[in-house]
């Protein structure tokens, strides 16, 4: 049975270190100072004892009794993290100090214990080494040099070698510290790079001196190697190995794939190596065969330990064991009853409802300059798209936001059958809000919502490229036909406008017409001639914007100005590129002409229609219409919720699925009354949105920077204060919102897209194709699933996006009405499909958060 022991790991550059729950993980390097010290003297720690040597340290070290005084030269280091050495040189020249001291560095940092329940390399590693084991059972050397020479000569001299250039000596040098140093003869010995287990107790820090790993990194090796080597009689080799009875030597090329380093194998076999238990049973093997057989009966053994706690472990606190989260399937009673998840979530976000407008404003902890920027940052993410998409509808729809080819074929008023329109919407929406169906989304994976995410990035990609192509096909000479769309679709006729939330349909429709979109006004089109410095100058200012905004978002990770004067430059991007470029055009460049949205100010803004005009064939017309939207509306709804309140995200506050959705319902009644465009929340604007507020730090794992969020500043004063902008912006209008050229909607465009796709897992698995894998990060799903399982599903999901962009990019109206089906298509994909080509547990694994 595995021990209490592997509950926590943490590697020093040599060291495996192991801690109880309850425990300080710094208790170690707290080591109390004798009575009698010196000040600056460290404590020297008592012989290792514990309760794990008291019951079995005989049968495992017979006839060895207490440790001695460690030697002077020491191959392994003091038990101490923060260690200095001294060094004698052959010539005191060589150094400045008096007495000829030298240094040594040597760092510790956390190793978690290998999970053979998830960790697909454990396996892997462990029928590697079967395959090619290099085991010496009755080593009868004495010092730790002869016993390495031994078994570097047992890998060289092996049949089936494959490493034509392996030199001994060499490999050698590259254990130990002192190689490649002038001080021959006196240098400090040491290894340098070690795994060893340790257990921290009240008394300071005991370790397991019975084994030691070994890892060494050579650009001489073409493949890794691990040879086991088991001593007649235990050794005393210093301070933290006084009774080593197996040594674990791993050896590997540099340039491997994160999973394959040679720190990866060492904690796999170190994993396996804390178990006292199992460090009987190899002392009992006779033969190679034996120790195989127990080898494989050690990775049974943690593979069902890591499947779940163990309850002879129950007083132990075992942080290496993942608990899957188990989700029910969804019956017909979690549906009732009605209204059931709306008292919930009003009771959820109640409590903390006035947080929402305090949090960051009254208090200690303030963060008012992120709230501005923020506010500054999710006011032009939502107004410039609302101009560009509202000036596509301009021109589409002839200057009015109308439903023109169903009312104009059956002669209907279309503020009537706007109103019926979004009236059967906002009923359908209220209708799965009080039914609950929002739980519905609880079977939209990680990997559906981010196939979906970036089907909507691509929409903005597309609506900047096709709007390029655009301007150079009438400003560069280019011959083009007639550039009305053929085809509208049936979303489109309804007038989807943005507002505040500049919703994906939107994007969708206004993007994905027949033709490619135009942003310029119908009016304007004769009076302009062909000019290829306009054609030149939108390529240039797109370029520019997308350029300038996305440095400015990267600046924080620069190292110039203060580090707050960095963060305001992120957060303010997006206006800052947006004015400096607009400037750019309008007065840099006046000469040449650029294109500018229309204006309308003569039509009323507060119509109410008149809802008794239409039949009643025309209002069931209307419910169909109806209904595909509040489909569209709900998954569109939801998936964005669900991707701002990710788990990486950190939000605290609670989730409100079903309330807010009722209050989109709400909303959009009075919307469609009113003849305005209807809202919903809106990607990627709301994840950007909690991106904007969050608390991000940088970290390092196995060489690879990567981003994590501490936390987030939830609040309602952002998009409150971007709401109120938004509507102070009528007063900008015509001058100086006209002198935003559109090449600058086109560069905001891509850097939506760009920013919105930094953490998609299918876009980062997508460039794993691309690169060699010993870049590959340590992701999650690198360390789980095997890498041809990776690339299947990930060429999986690029169908399913194939798809929706075959359905969502048609230019017939009819499929993209079906849109909706085709999104909701992906639950029985994912739930009965894919199963059938990949392992249940690799998709799991793939799905999963962290």
């Amino acid at each position: 049975m595995p021990p209490p022991a592997v509950a926590r790991a943490i590697v020093s550059q040599g060291v495996v270190g192991v801690y109880r729950p309850g425990e300080d993980p710094g208790a170690r390097h707290k080591q109390p100072r004798p009575s009698g010290a010196r000040r600056g003297e460290r404590a020297r720690l008592p012989p290792p004892f514990s309760l794990e040597d008291q019951r079995l340290r005989l049968p495992e070290s017979p006839g060895l009794g207490w440790p001695r005084r460690a030697r002077s030269r020491c191959p392994v280091g003091p038990e101490n993290s923060s260690m200095s050495q001294c060094a004698y040189p052959e010539d005191a020249a060589e150094s400045e100090l008096p007495d000829g001291c030298g240094l040594l560095h040597t760092s510790r940092k956390y190793l978690k214990l290998k999970n053979f329940e998830e960790e697909i390399r454990a396996h892997r590693d462990l029928d590697g080494f079967l395959d090619r084991a290099s085991i010496i059972l009755n080593e009868t050397a004495t010092s730790l040099d002869d016993v390495l020479r031994a078994m570097l000569l047992r890998l060289v001299h092996k049949p089936d070698n494959t490493e034509p250039d392996c030199n001994v000596d060499l490999l050698m040098a590259v254990l130990f510290t002192d190689a490649g140093t002038p001080m021959e003869g006196k240098a400090v010995h040491l290894l340098s790079d070690t795994i060893q287990g340790v257990t921290a107790t009240v008394t300071g820090v005991q370790y397991q001196q019975s084994w030691l790993c070994i890892i060494c990194t050579s650009k001489s090796l073409l493949k890794r190697h691990v040879c086991i080597s088991r001593l007649v009689r235990p050794q005393n080799w210093g301070e933290n190995c006084c009774e080593v009875r197996f040594v674990i030597l791993v050896l590997a090329p540099p340039k491997m794939k994160s999973t394959k380093t040679a720190t990866e194998v060492g904690r796999t076999f170190a994993t396996m190596f804390l178990d006292i238990t199992f460090r009987q049973k190899l002392l009992k093997t006779r033969t190679e065969e034996e120790f195989k057989e127990a080898l494989v009966h050690q990775r049974q053994l943690l593979t069902v330990m890591d499947q779940g706690p163990n309850p002879s472990l129950k007083n132990y606190s075992i942080s290496s064991i993942c608990v899957q989260k188990s989700h029910q399937p969804l019956q017909h009673k979690d549906f009732f009853p009605v209204g059931k998840g709306i008292r919930e979530d009003f009771a959820r976000r109640f409590p903390v409802y006035s947080l929402d407008f305090t949090d960051g404003i009254i208090g200690k902890n303030k963060a008012v300059g992120k709230f501005i920027t923020t506010t500054l940052f999710l006011y032009f993410a939502c107004l410039l798209p609302t101009i560009a998409f509202g000036s596509l509808n301009d021109e589409i729809t002839y200057g009015a936001i109308v439903i023109r080819g169903i009312c104009d074929d059956y002669e209907l008023d279309f503020n009537t059958f706007y109103a019926w329109t979004g009236l059967w919407n906002s009923f359908f929406l209220a209708l799965y809000a009080l039914f609950n169906f929002s739980l519905i989304m609880s079977l939209f994976k990680r990997s559906t919502e981010e196939i979906i995410a970036l089907f909507i990035s691509m929409t903005f990609v597309l609506d900047a490229v096709k709007g390029t192509v655009k301007i150079f096909q009438k400003y560069y000479g280019i011959s083009h036909g007639n550039h009305n769309a053929d085809h509208i679709s049936v979303l489109s006729l309804l007038g989807l406008g943005t507002s505040l939330n500049t919703s994906f349909h939107t994007a969708l429709n206004t993007s994905l017409l027949a033709n490619p979109p135009e942003l310029t006004s119908v009016s304007s089109r004769s009076a302009e001639h062909p000019s290829r410095e306009t054609a030149v100058l939108s390529l240039l200012i797109m370029l520019g914007t997308l350029w300038l905004s996305y440095t400015l978002y990267q600046f924080k990770k620069s190292p110039y100005l203060h580090p707050y004067m960095r963060e305001i430059l992120s957060d303010c991007a997006l206006p800052i590129s947006v004015l400096t470029f607009s400037l750019i055009s309008s007065y840099g460049f006046r000469e040449i002409k650029m294109s500018k949205f229309r204006y309308n100010p003569s039509e009323s803004l507060f119509k109410i229609a008149e809802m008794q005009s239409l039949s009643l064939g025309a209002i069931g017309s209307a419910m169909g219409l109806g209904f595909l939207l509040s489909m569209l509306f709900f998954i569109e709804q939801n998936l964005v919720a669900a991707l701002a309140n990710a788990p990486e995200n950190r939000l605290v506050k609670g989730t409100a699925y079903h309330w807010d959705l009722l209050l989109v319902a709400v909303i959009n009644t009075g919307l469609s009354l009113f003849g305005m465009p209807w809202i919903h929340a809106a990607y990627p604007h709301s994840p950007l949105h909690v991106r904007a507020l969050a608390v991000v730090e940088e970290r390092v794992e196995n060489g690879h920077i990567y981003e994590t969020i501490v936390n987030v500043w939830e609040t309602r004063l952002t998009t409150l204060g971007a709401s109120i902008l938004v509507g102070f912006s009528l007063l900008l209008l015509p001058v100086p919102l006209q002198w935003i050229p559109k090449p600058v909607l086109y560069g905001l465009f891509l850097y939506i897209a760009l920013t919105s796709i930094d953490a998609n897992q299918l876009f980062e698995r997508m460039a794993l194709l691309l690169k060699d894998q010993a870049s590959y990060p340590p992701t999650h799903y690198i360390r789980r699933v095997p890498q041809r399982k990776i690339h299947y599903f990930t060429g999986l999901q690029v169908l399913q996006l194939l798809l929706l962009c075959a359905f969502g990019m048609s230019p017939l109206p009819y499929m993209k009405m079906i849109f909706p089906l085709i999104m909701m298509a992906m639950i029985p994909i994912r739930y009965k499909l894919l199963p059938r080509i990949i392992e249940a547990k690799y998709l799991d694994a793939m799905d999963a958060e962290h």
